[in-house]
């Protein structure tokens, strides 16, 4: 039960849609918030509004990028990385414990 507090307490994560954003941005490093947005299916507000948060948690950092025209672009950082898969561990051992 101490895991299950500990998944709770970390109320950045516990979000399924900041899950799946990390998740999705974990194996890449890096995305384009429209790839973002295509995978999630979710409105630009929206994902807006979770990046930010994941940002002033410190788990991405959000910039521009010029190609054709300017886009933004997420990149996972250092602690967002070792706290997704922290995160997923203690998943891990809870349904582990479960089955």
């Amino acid at each position: 039960m101490e895991e299950l507090r500990e998944l709770t307490k970390n109320s950045v994560l516990g979000n399924p849609i900041r899950l799946g954003i990390m998740l999705y941005l974990l194996p890449r490093e890096k995305a384009l918030f429209r790839d973002i947005l295509g995978v999630l299916e979710i409105t630009p507000g929206n994902l807006d509004s979770h990046l930010k948060a994941l940002e002033r948690a410190g788990y991405v950092r959000i910039y521009k990028v010029f190609a054709d025209r300017p886009r933004t672009a997420v990149r996972i950082t250092e602690k967002g990385a070792e706290e997704t898969g922290r995160y997923l561990r203690m998943l891990r051992s809870i349904l582990r414990d479960a089955i």
